[in-house]
């Protein structure tokens, strides 16, 4: 009996943040942008603007770039993940046993469509980020409307709840506009 070929996945709608505060921080973000363009799987990467953002973890650090992309994938949650933390350590990102210190990027798995997943190493959406004024500001640029699937409520809303223009700078509006086509940053 022959063997029944493996059904491809439907696409997924998905959200990633992704920051860097170490080395060129804008072309880290911009490398991360353009390995994930080029990721068979992935298609229709839209890329907010870019922030600067005041650091979150232990000083001293300096200040982050965030920014969130929104695109389809034919990709596992699992094999999204793996994509994921393989760009990060292509961009020197050494993962180490201190949360919210200073790192090259960090792209962190928001939404994966509707779905709520918990499991060893993996958790979407993302457990903290409807407090985070650094990953909502940007998310909500581009899937403002986006209903978080535990908690209810558009990422809008949850932007509006944590907003803090003083922590959270838009930057580079202009040149992310252009780069949404041509996955430019800086």
């Amino acid at each position: 009996m022959d063997p029944v070929p493996e059904q491809p996945h439907s696409l997924v709608s998905v959200c990633v943040s992704l920051g860097s505060n170490l080395g060129d921080r804008a072309a880290r973000l911009a490398a991360a942008v353009a390995a994930l363009r080029a990721t068979p799987g992935i298609s229709g990467v839209v890329l907010s603007s870019v922030y600067q953002t005041d650091p979150v973890g232990p000083p001293p650090q300096g200040p982050y770039l965030n920014a969130a992309v929104r695109f389809e994938t034919s990709l596992a949650a699992e094999a999204l993940l793996s994509r994921l933390l393989e760009i990060e350590s292509e961009q020197a990102r050494r993962r180490t046993s201190e949360r919210l210190g200073p790192r090259t990027l960090d792209l962190d798995l928001l939404l994966f469509g509707d779905r709520s997943i918990d499991e060893p190493g993996l958790v979407v959406p993302h457990p903290r980020m409807h407090l985070r004024a650094f990953v909502l500001e940007p998310l909500s640029e581009i899937a403002g409307t986006w209903v978080h699937p535990v908690l209810g409520e558009t990422i809008a809303a949850l932007a509006e709840r944590v907003r803090d223009p003083t922590a959270v700078r838009r930057l580079l509006a202009e040149a992310t506009e252009a780069g949404r086509s041509n996955s430019s940053i800086n």
